[in-house]
C-alpha cells in the first residue's frame, strides 16, 4: 500500500514557528545591544537556536518524505526522528548551557541595564509572535490528540515536528516572563536579578531538551504504535470466525504517519492452506482500514510461527 500523505499540518506548524522566531531573534539582539541585558541576550540566543531548530525540522520533514528505495524499502520516515534528536541537542548545548553560563557570569559581574523600557517593549512584541506560533502548534496538537489528556498525548505523540515546536514555544513564553522579571528586578535595585533570570531560562531549556531527547530516542529505537491502535486491530481480527485467537500484534512507527504492523493468527483447524492465504490477504486490507497510518502489514499463521521457533531452537 502506498504511504499516507505526508505531514502538511506539521509543515504549517514549523513554518509558523520559523517565521516568528526569526523576527523575534533579530529584535531581541537589537534590544540586548542597546540595553546590555543578560536575560535579553539569553532570550535572543534562545530564539536564534529555535530558528535553527525549525530549519532542522523542515530538513527532517523533507528527507522523511522521500519514497522508499532499494536501500530503505520502508521509506525514510524515521529520519525526522533523527533530526528531532539533533534539535534536542541544540536546545541543550546552545540554548540551555549557554544561557546558564551567561547568567552565572552576569550574577558574578552584574551590569546596569540601560533603557529598560526597550526590553519590555521587545518582550511584549515577542509574546505576540510566540503566542501566535504557539497557538498554531496547539491547534494542530489538539486536533491530533482528541480527548486524550495533555501529558499522556504529549508523551504518546509520534510527530516531533509538532510536539517539539509546542514545547519550544511554551518554553519561550515562560522564558519571556522570566526575562521580564529579571529586567524589572534589576531596575528595582537587584543587580543579580537579570543574571538569575538567565540561569532560570537556561534551566528551563535544559528540561525541555532532556524531555525531547528522551522522546525522540524512544522513537528512533522502534517505538510501538499507541495501545488503542493495537487493541483496535486485535479486536477487528478476533471478530472474524476464521480466527481462533490473535497470538500477537507487533507494531513499530516508521514515521509520524507510517506504522509497520505484523500479526500472528491461530486460524481455525478446518481451514485449508488456500483459505488461510485468502484470509491473510483480506486481513491485511482490514487492518489498514483500522488506522490510515498503517502502511505496511505482515500476516502469518500460528503454525508458521511454531515451525520457525522449532527451527530456531534446533
Amino acid at each position: 500500500m502506498a504511504s499516507a500523505p505526508k505531514t502538511s499540518g506539521s509543515h504549517k506548524v514549523v513554518f509558523a514557528a520559523l517565521a516568528g522566531n526569526l523576527a523575534i531573534a533579530v529584535t531581541k539582539f537589537v534590544a540586548a545591544l542597546l540595553t546590555g541585558s543578560s536575560a535579553m541576550l539569553t532570550e535572543a540566543i534562545h530564539s536564534t537556536v529555535d530558528t535553527g531548530n525549525q530549519g532542522l525540522l523542515l530538513l527532517g520533514l523533507a528527507r522523511a518524505g522521500r519514497p522508499p528505495s532499494q536501500t530503505h524499502p520502508f521509506g525514510y520516515g524515521m529520519e525526522l526522528y533523527f533530526w528531532a534528536f539533533v534539535v534536542s541537542l541544540m536546545i541543550f548545548a546552545l540554548g540551555g548551557a549557554v544561557s546558564v553560563y551567561q547568567g552565572v557570569h552576569k550574577i558574578l559581574e552584574p551590569e546596569p541595564i540601560d533603557r529598560a523600557w526597550i526590553n519590555f517593549l521587545v518582550i511584549g512584541l515577542a509574546v505576540l509572535f510566540e503566542g501566535g506560533s504557539f497557538l498554531v502548534a496547539w491547534r494542530e496538537f489538539k486536533a491530533v490528540r482528541g480527548d486524550i489528556p495533555f501529558f499522556a498525548a504529549l508523551k504518546g505523540s509520534k510527530d516531533p515536528s509538532i510536539f517539539a515546536v509546542l514545547l519550544e514555544d511554551g518554553a519561550a513564553l515562560l522564558g519571556l516572563a522570566l526575562a521580564a522579571l529579571g529586567v524589572a528586578g534589576t531596575g528595582l535595585g537587584l543587580p543579580w536579578a537579570d543574571g538569575a533570570a538567565s540561569v532560570a531560562i537556561g534551566a528551563l531549556l535544559v528540561l525541555v531538551a532532556v524531555f525531547l531527547a528522551n522522546e525522540t530516542r524512544s522513537l528512533l529505537t522502534g517505538e510501538a504504535a499507541a495501545p488503542r491502535v493495537v487493541e483496535a486491530v486485535s479486536a477487528a481480527l478476533a471478530r472474524d470466525p476464521r480466527v481462533e485467537s490473535v497470538a500477537e500484534v507487533l507494531s513499530m512507527h516508521l514515521g509520524p504517519r507510517e506504522i509497520l504492523l505484523g500479526v500472528t493468527l491461530d486460524f481455525c483447524d478446518d481451514l485449508t492452506a488456500g483459505q488461510i492465504e485468502d484470509a491473510a490477504d483480506e486481513f491485511a486490507a482490514l487492518i489498514q482500514g483500522v488506522d490510515t497510518r498503517i502502511t505496511r502489514v505482515f500476516v502469518r499463521s500460528g503454525r508458521a510461527r511454531a515451525a520457525y521457533e522449532r527451527r530456531a531452537a534446533g
